[in-house]
């Protein structure tokens, strides 16, 4: 291989695998002599990447950590097994697959060749994923579409589905996606409304950037006067935004919006388990129950779950439980214990 950058380039792919390369073997593998094996692995030192070396009949070279992550060079299989699962998490909101599994899904597809691109949408296509059922599925493309308007600053055009099943078509300048556990949110400023607006994803379709460029606004600092924002339904809710430009603002500002829209609910329940089992069955984000001293443990949280959802991801806990508050919860899980007994009577 006479090419010195192809030469280097398939060198540092083969370095990226994990295991040690004796110099005989890379120079068999780019057919060139074992002196021009050295010379090359000097010249990526040059260019920063830490290759080691190591002496003896098995010695060779291989790639450690550096200070900085060198760019991934992957060939064809690497690259479709990456894509189809950045896009299976992405697209089933699993709790933990956050933003920037989004926005390295978005890179990787921007540079994808189409006969690869081609791969990665027939299997996912031809690939049905067992989800748990109470969140909601995302097309993938809608959120690398969605993430690469916020990377670049583009303006944003989309047809909109609000709470009540009213379509719209939204102008935005969109400002970080937020994922939320079940459910991704983009929060954005609504040209069209001339207001800040926070948009569940699920309920995007046809977006695509217009190209247009736009100057980042700051979110509205909370407490501010003059600083409106909305829930996710579109509905004003009166409450400020985090200041500055982190994704942590974009979601202290969903949070304050859908306490807005959702009233708070304040659980106090008791379980007939130990914390260990519970803990385990519990959403994190309804709280840590504590140990209550009889081999039971308490929970008391709050949340802005509905009530509905609340009362079956309790009972999905799988043990003895009792609700003391709030009110509607027991009387909902009163009437809810009520219709399952009535359910399950012989006909």
């Amino acid at each position: 291989m006479t090419d010195t950058p192809a030469r280097l380039l398939k060198l540092l792919s083969l370095l990226q695998t994990p295991r040690e390369w004796p110099g005989g073997e890379l120079a068999d593998r780019l057919d060139v002599s074992p002196r021009t094996i050295r010379r090359d692995i000097d010249r990526l030192r040059d260019l920063g990447y830490p290759v080691e070396a190591s002496r003896g009949s098995v010695g060779g070279y291989r790639l450690v950590a550096g200070a900085a992550m060198p760019p991934l060079l992957l060939d064809d299989e690497e690259a479709v097994a990456i894509a189809v699962g950045l896009r299976a998490g992405a697209g089933h909101a699993i709790e933990g697959v956050d933003e920037a599994s989004v926005r390295a899904l978005a890179k990787l597809e921007q540079v994808l060749p189409s006969r690869l691109r081609h791969r990665v949408s027939a299997l996912q296509n031809a690939t049905v994923a067992l989800t748990r059922g109470d969140g909601s599925t995302i097309d993938p493309r809608t959120l690398t579409t969605l993430a690469s308007a916020v990377t670049g600053r583009e303006r944003l055009r989309f047809a909109y589905l609000s709470g009540d099943g009213t379509p719209s078509k939204r102008l935005v300048e969109p400002y970080r996606l937020v994922s939320a556990g079940q459910r991704w949110y983009l929060v954005a400023y609504d040209l069209g409304r001339e207001d800040w607006r926070t948009f569940r994803v699920d309920r995007v379709g046809e977006p695509y950037a217009t190209g247009a460029r736009f100057a980042p606004r700051q979110l509205p600092v909370e407490g501010a006067p003059d600083a409106p924002a909305t829930g996710p339904e579109g509905v004003r809710d009166g409450s400020g935004g985090g200041g500055g430009n982190g994704s942590g603002d974009a979601a202290a500002f969903l949070a304050r919006s859908m306490r807005r829209m959702q009233p708070e609910l304040r659980l106090d329940v008791r379980f007939s388990a130990p914390v260990e089992f519970v803990a385990a069955r519990l959403p994190a984000h309804l709280g840590a129950p504590e140990p209550d001293g009889e081999g039971g443990c308490r929970l008391r949280s709050s949340c802005t779950d509905s009530l509905e959802w609340v009362a079956l991801r309790l009972a999905l806990v799988d043990c003895e439980f009792s609700a003391q508050g709030p009110p509607q919860l027991v009387e909902y899980l009163a009437d809810l214990g009520s219709r399952l007994t009535r359910a399950a009577r012989p006909a």
